[in-house]
């Protein structure tokens, strides 16, 4: 299971830098159009979106036992998105061995 996760997270972040440097190489993000940006959808994904980082932020906060750890994976988090997350998942599954259990991935160490 640890060498199935830290693949695709692995997947995550290749690709979410792979898109953000193509998009970014398209068009910078300050100059997004005014259509997209006032545009319902746009507006619903992004609330939905950072619900989820505040969501996955949440056990984050649980695992992590350090204030500053807390603080800069917040930040982290909130200005990288999906980068940051998967890249906090590689650093936590290569950290285990790999036949850790689930447990191990998600609860808080004694």
């Amino acid at each position: 299971m640890i060498w199935f996760l830290r693949i695709a997270f692995s997947i995550v972040v290749i690709s979410m830098l792979t898109v953000t440097t193509w998009a970014s190489l398209q068009i910078p993000l300050w100059q997004t159009p005014r259509a997209v940006v006032a545009h319902p959808w746009f507006i619903a994904t992004l609330f939905d979106t950072y619900f989820a980082f505040l969501t996955f932020y949440a056990w984050l906060a649980y695992k992590e036992t350090s204030t500053v750890a807390r603080i800069f994976w917040l930040i982290a988090i909130l200005l990288l998105g999906n980068i940051a997350m998967a890249g906090y998942m590689l650093i936590l599954l290569f950290r285990l061995p790999a036949n850790a259990s689930m447990e191990q991935i998600l609860l808080r160490k004694k």
